[in-house]
């Protein structure tokens, strides 16, 4: 199991550089740390490296960079694509310039590459670890075979172990409950789920009569064309009202209380859509909230 401290909540960055300019992402970060959150979520292809230019910036002009656990993910750059050994390399040192900082606390293949076998992912990464450039390891977006794999060879080697895994789950996305789960469980991996509002409509934003002007609006707006995600919407209204709390910190504190997760990933644009966010920290759903959203 992974040694870092993810607390109720990790703050995904994948919004700043693109709908957060510098002064809003500043903003956020400032608020969540505020409010005691200590993880922060990035990726070298978030906003062609944006994401980590700003969050390097914030860490140096506010001195938090011992308070707070960085991770990023390489993998998908087209600069340098793929999980090769040279190809990690050059995206980490990449990612180290634009963070300001001289190690990542985890450090993610973003998506498998299918043209390595585990043995020769798990020797890539290993390095960067044996060297000091990385405390811990993830997979993100693999299978449930391929995740297994990469484990299990770094195991039989004695290389640096991989302690996390990254992947799409809520509560209307639940593939995630078939194979994966019990695999990290069985592997005694922790979940770091991403997309954990449903690109917002866990926020109960999005309705009929609301498209918005978001990037995301039309994703969101697609769970609505499913009966089930409107019933959804009503038992989160239901529960969010009784705890005098918003329905996104209802989503979220489900999702920390699945087995397997150590934290939900989410982001903001704004300390005000930072706030519904921050309330999951100290909720915790009884387990009749539980059953009803099962």
């Amino acid at each position: 199991m992974s040694n870092l401290n993810f607390g109720p909540l990790v703050l995904g960055t994948n919004v700043f550089g693109w709908t957060a300019d510098r002064e809003q992402s500043f903003a956020v970060l400032d608020a969540f740390v505020e409010a005691g959150g200590t993880a922060i979520d990035t990726a070298d292809v978030y906003a062609h490296g944006e994401s980590e230019t700003i969050i390097g910036e914030w860490l140096a002009s506010r001195g938090l960079r011992d308070r707070v656990h960085v991770a990023s993910k390489v993998g998908m750059s087209q600069e340098h694509p793929g999980l090769s050994a040279a190809a990690v390399r050059t995206a980490v040192e990449g990612s180290l310039r634009r963070l300001r900082t001289d190690s990542l606390d985890l450090l993610y293949a973003h998506q498998d590459d299918p043209g390595h076998t585990p043995d020769e992912i798990s020797a890539a990464f290993d390095t960067l670890v044996r060297e000091g450039k990385v405390r811990e390891l993830g997979l993100s977006n693999f299978s449930a075979d391929r995740l297994r794999g990469v484990v299990e060879a770094s195991r039989a080697a004695g290389r640096a172990p991989f302690t996390v895994s990254q992947d799409h789950y809520n509560l209307v996305e639940r593939d995630f409950e078939t194979a994966l789960a019990p695999t990290l469980s069985e592997l005694g991996l922790a979940e770091l789920p991403y997309f954990s509002l449903a690109s917002g409509f866990l926020t109960g934003k999005y309705r009929d009569s609301a498209t918005g002007a978001s990037p995301r609006s039309g994703m969101a707006a697609a769970y609505l064309r499913d009966p089930r995600n409107r019933a959804l919407l009503d038992t989160l209204d239901r529960i969010a009202a009784d705890r005098g709390t918003s329905i996104a910190a209802v989503a979220l504190a489900w999702l920390r209380q699945q087995p397997t997760v150590a934290a939900p990933i989410a982001s903001a644009r704004t300390p005000e859509q930072l706030a519904s966010l921050t309330e999951s920290f100290k909720l915790v759903l009884s387990d009749n909230d539980l059953k009803s959203l099962a």
